[in-house]
């Protein structure tokens, strides 16, 4: 509600974000991510971006243009679906999912509520299992519960890789 009557006190923004599918996206990736991150659930998430929607099209009329809303119309009922063509997890869903028509501001928003369920727990962000059974070693020299820290790390030469990678290592 808060971004919708900013965009009614800041008319240059409402028109910058053009199109009204920007304007939906901008105000559903902020709900569905803030409460992704509060709840650590990304279906929860999706909830909260298509309840945004809804609120939108209740206030505008219209969420878009040229009948490229379907997908923020229909998607409420398939959050909670785990029938094969209709709902994923969250972490699955991509360009190609059924009965959408991903566009770009729509893909970020995705990717947000799902990395923000996951922020919201503290945990990595992996769909696959083996990536998770591999990195759950504490003895590992990456530390993946922060890795922006290492990548700064490896920018600042203070990371030092392990294993069979330790012949390589650059002498001192």
């Amino acid at each position: 509600m808060y971004g919708l009557e900013n965009y009614e006190k800041y008319p240059t923004a409402l028109e910058d974000h053009f199109g009204g599918s920007q304007r939906a996206t901008v105000l559903s990736a902020a709900a569905g991510a803030a409460t992704s991150i509060a709840t650590g659930n990304g279906n929860a998430g999706l909830s909260g971006w298509y309840l945004s929607m809804y609120l939108h099209k209740e206030a505008h009329g219209r969420l878009g243009f040229f009948g490229f809303d379907l997908q923020d119309q229909c998607g409420a009922t398939n959050v909670l679906s785990y029938q094969s063509d209709e709902g994923l997890p969250v972490e699955l869903r991509g360009p190609n999912y059924p009965n959408y028509a991903m566009n770009v501001g729509h893909q970020g928003g995705y990717a947000a509520i799902a990395s923000a369920a996951h922020a919201g727990r503290g945990d990595a962000y992996a769909v696959n299992p083996l990536i998770k059974v591999c990195f759950a070693d504490s003895l590992l020299p990456f530390d993946f519960t922060s890795p922006r820290k290492e990548f700064g790390r490896g920018a600042l030469r203070e990371f030092m890789p392990a294993g069979e990678r330790s012949l390589i290592i650059p002498a001192k």
